[in-house]
């Protein structure tokens, strides 16, 4: 067993309201300059929707993430080196700047200097990469609120096989909006796809970053990665892609896109997990499996066998403190309720998500049944237009099973504390279906609905210990160049400053130890 430990987050969708505020703080605050005004390192999309960059999600299309050979060992589904070696100057997999969007401002000089005139002046779109007039037919939020969505939905790749259930009849059906950023993930595809080795992920707290020194436009990661959530600057370049804001993580600080999100539906917290088990878990035959063999990767941060393992390997105490305080483990492995984002791409993402029993309730509404009572939920989980079985697609490789556990028991929990609010009494039947203590019901519930700042966000801050041990491996800030989102060029010093004035961590460190 080797004891790692990665910084995860955990999003719960049925408070996500689309208000695109943690897409806009990210942008001002990673992506404001030339070279990457298409750029969104996070966005949210309206599910049904083909998303940012275009039916992303298609894999046989754009090869994306891993497969098994016919060995049954793990290789990138972009192909083997020499594949990808041979196609470093014609890689036919990457989306287009039509698969993204073309970014546009508008001619506001028209607005202010045009002369007094009876008819009022028109500000024309403008390219933002030529400068010329433009027609926008296209951009990363086309299908908010399902603006577009009866042209375009019906090419989301999770509705196949499903065009008999899903009637586009956008009066009666449900949207809901998934925020997406960058995975993070324990089995990295981008990192294993990238030539020149200038994608890595982190020792201390598996933050995959870009050496920006050591990358050389090959874009093979954006290839690679399924997500789509790698870019290049067309004005360096290089390549670039969330950063999970590890300059605010090392000073114990939630991300940006976490920190201003008015529906408070992101957690962020440790996880303990064994870095021997990633690749068997990945390389689990059958994708319906993946879900569980990737929650086994992860260790009990409760256990002293895992608690002496982390303190022989250099987890500082108060990580491990952290790793127990943890809400993303609690939602992931505790209350189970947290599923991967396509945990069938097999790099096993480390942003998960909750999925949302708000369109349950809209069915049961309509059918005169009482939202509040479990019953008549549980019996509308399997009639809803857009079947489980979409979540599914989404959420758990296809096992709708394990999507309908999870809304069941968030239908179970509203019961609950329904029967609790009303006479005080405690619905033992809801726990029993279950499984549940009254304790991890009610504690669920307060992580869920009101939970409190420093209870969504346990994060250590980084150690000066730690950086001492580190020195000797090859530090440097990849994002410090001109005009890259660095921390203000050369002189910077390669290590964070905590609040209190302590050195914190390397902001780079190299992991020599990946797995992929």
């Amino acid at each position: 067993m080797r004891v790692m430990a990665q910084v995860a987050m955990v999003m719960n969708l049925d408070k996500c309201i689309g208000c695109h505020t943690c897409s806009v703080t990210c942008k001002q605050t990673w992506t404001n300059r030339e070279g990457v005004e298409y750029v969104w390192f996070n966005n949210v999309e309206t599910k049904p929707g083909i998303g940012y960059p275009k039916r992303y999600e298609d894999q046989e299309r754009w090869h994306g993430g891993w497969v098994l050979d016919r060995h049954g060992r793990l290789r990138l589904r972009s192909g083997g080196r020499t594949r990808r070696l041979l196609s470093l100057f014609a890689n036919p997999d990457l989306p287009t700047l039509d698969d993204y969007y073309e970014p546009a401002s508008y001619d506001y000089d028209t607005l202010i200097t045009a002369p007094a005139g009876a008819h009022t002046p028109v500000a024309r779109p403008k390219s933002a990469l030529t400068g010329e007039d433009m027609a926008i037919t296209w951009g990363p939020n086309w299908e908010d609120d399902l603006g577009g969505a009866p042209e375009h939905a019906p090419a989301d790749p999770n509705l196949a096989g499903l065009t008999e259930r899903v009637r586009f009849e956008f009066e009666r059906t449900f949207m809901f909006h998934l925020p997406r950023i960058c995975e993070h993930c324990l089995n990295p595809a981008c990192v294993s796809a990238c030539p020149s080795g200038a994608m890595y992920k982190r020792a201390e707290d598996g933050v995959v970053l870009v050496d920006q020194d050591r990358c050389r436009g090959w874009r093979m990661c954006v290839s690679g990665c399924p997500y789509k959530k790698v870019y290049v600057n067309h004005r360096t370049g290089k390549a670039e892609k969330c950063t999970f804001c590890f300059p605010r993580l090392e000073a114990g600080q939630p991300t940006v896109c976490a920190e201003t999100c008015p529906g408070r539906l992101r957690y962020l917290g440790l996880v303990l997990y064994d870095a021997d088990a990633v690749l068997a878990a990945a390389s689990t035959p059958d994708p319906a499996d993946l879900l569980e063999a990737q929650r086994n990767v992860f260790l009990d941060p409760e256990d002293p066998e895992v608690r002496s393992a982390a303190l022989s390997v250099g987890i500082p105490e108060d990580w491990l403190d952290a790793a127990r305080r943890s809400p993303v483990y609690k939602l992931i492995c505790r209350y189970r309720i947290a599923l991967p984002l396509h945990p069938e791409y097999r790099t096993m993402p480390m942003v998960w998500y909750v999925p949302p029993l708000s369109p349950v309730l809209d069915v049961v509404s309509e059918r005169g049944g009482d939202s509040a009572d479990p019953d008549d939920v549980f019996h509308a989980i399997r009639d809803l237009r857009i079947p489980v079985e979409y979540l599914a697609s989404l959420l758990s490789a296809g096992d709708s099973e394990v999507v309908a556990g999870v809304l069941m028991k968030l239908a179970a929990m509203r019961g609950y504390m329904r029967a609790r609010s009303l006479d005080g009494s405690v619905a033992e039947d809801l726990l029993a279906a279950t499984g549940m203590s009254e304790v991890d019901m009610e504690e669920m519930y307060r992580l869920l609905a009101v939970a409190k700042y420093q209870d969504r966000y346990v994060i250590p801050a980084a150690h000066q210990e730690t950086a001492a041990a580190l020195s000797s491996q090859n530090m440097g800030c990849g994002l410090d160049v001109d005009g890259g989102p660095g921390m203000g060029g050369g002189d910077f010093p390669l290590t964070g400053v905590r609040a209190d004035g302590r050195i914190g961590l390397p902001l780079f460190v190299r992991n020599e130890g990946r797995t992929s």
